[in-house]
């Protein structure tokens, strides 16, 4: 049998932002010029997101003597590295449980069902990890087998799903928890340079995760058939879509080549993943910004409704990094229009630079 994913639980934090108060907020803060703020301006904008999630409460305002991250004058502070992360290491597990409990309740599946977990993450660092915690807080089995994927960056959620459908292919009684969660709002920094400035106007904070499995007794209830992956590596780029860590956060390279290589490469990508297929009902691409969406669309010369899911996610929750792409399969795992059988592509982009594809099939009931 192949391995499917049978739900796809979502989870955000409290605290929403539209994307003109995180703008005026960056454009106001102390050193920057008429040209910077201009480029704040025009990156926000190009963004094509409305609201974006972050666990950091006090961008909200109003802010306390003590706040970490904003002065009392409305100041971006500049926090270490220890302190970001002790904050993921407490505020990350909730939104990896919340995530995690709501796909297991979608798929009917309980907790202590689950024989194996594998947690995604690429923004904070601790140990014992999310995998632990995972279990530990839904009250999983002390058995579990657990997987942690760390430090993959945005692509890593598909990388998430195909060790899982490995795992069910080979042990098809296996019942593969999948959960990603990313608080990239922890390392905002000052807008000092236009790589910053592109940064802070797209990255969010959310958490999603995944029920796998191959048991054709849970399939009853349909959902997204796990086909085949395939990763390619660009022939440029290993320089422009970097994630390090610095002495105050973990410091993003985001250079303006991303989208023009993306858009050179991914026909070609596409067109290895789908072996000769047809090309699919649906696309589930990952949104690192408008701009990827669109170069995305015109190298594979597809109709603007094709990544309409990919867009809505981005308008309403940002670029949460591997996390979105199960945000986007869960909107075409219930969207109506989709029938048995159709075929759904999924693409997602990280450093390297690289293109991690999954094909996969629609399933409405057992079959």
């Amino acid at each position: 049998m192949t391995a499917r994913i049978l739900s796809v639980g979502t989870a955000v934090p409290e605290t929403s932002l539209s994307q003109d108060a995180v703008r005026d907020f960056f454009a106001a803060q102390p050193g920057v010029d008429r040209m910077t703020r201009r480029l704040i301006h025009g990156a926000f904008a190009a963004a094509d997101i409305d609201r974006r999630h972050t666990v950091i409460a006090e961008l909200a305002g109003p802010v306390g003597p003590d706040a970490t991250f904003v002065g009392p004058d409305g100041t971006l502070r500049a926090p270490t590295t220890s302190v970001r992360n002790s904050l993921y290491e407490r505020l990350a597990p909730p939104l990896f449980a919340q995530s995690a409990r709501a796909a297991l309740a979608e798929a009917g599946v309980e907790a202590s069902a689950v024989t194996h977990v594998v947690t995604v993450s690429c923004t904070g660092l601790f140990a014992p990890g999310p995998d632990f915690r995972l279990v530990r807080d839904l009250g999983l089995p002390s058995g579990v087998e657990r997987y942690h994927l760390g430090f993959i960056g945005c692509a890593a959620g598909l990388p998430g799903l195909r060790l899982a459908a490995r795992i069910a292919t080979a042990q098809p009684e296996a019942v593969v928890l999948v959960a990603c969660a990313e608080l990239c709002s922890l390392h905002v920094r000052a807008v000092d340079d236009p790589q910053q400035i592109v940064a802070a106007s797209v990255f969010a904070d959310g958490a999603a995760a995944a029920v796998v499995t191959a048991d054709p007794a849970r399939h009853a209830g349909g959902g997204l058939e796990l086909d085949r992956f395939r990763t390619a590596l660009t022939a440029e780029g290993e320089r422009d879509m970097v994630w390090t860590i610095g002495d105050h956060g973990f410091e993003m390279t985001l250079s303006a080549e991303v989208p023009r290589i993306i858009g050179r490469e991914i026909g070609q990508a596409v067109r290895e993943a789908l072996a000769g297929e047809a090309m699919p009902a649906a696309w589930a691409v990952h949104p690192g910004g408008r701009s990827i969406l669109d170069r995305v669309q015109a190298g594979l010369d597809l109709p603007p409704a094709a990544l309409a899911a990919s867009r809505s996610v981005l308008r309403e929750h940002g670029n949460m990094s591997s996390a979105t792409i199960l945000f986007i399969l869960r909107r075409l795992l219930h969207d109506e229009a989709l029938a048995e059988g159709d075929r759904v592509a999924a693409l997602a982009f990280g450093p390297g630079l690289t293109v991690e594809s999954a094909l996969l099939t629609v399933r409405r009931t057992g079959s």
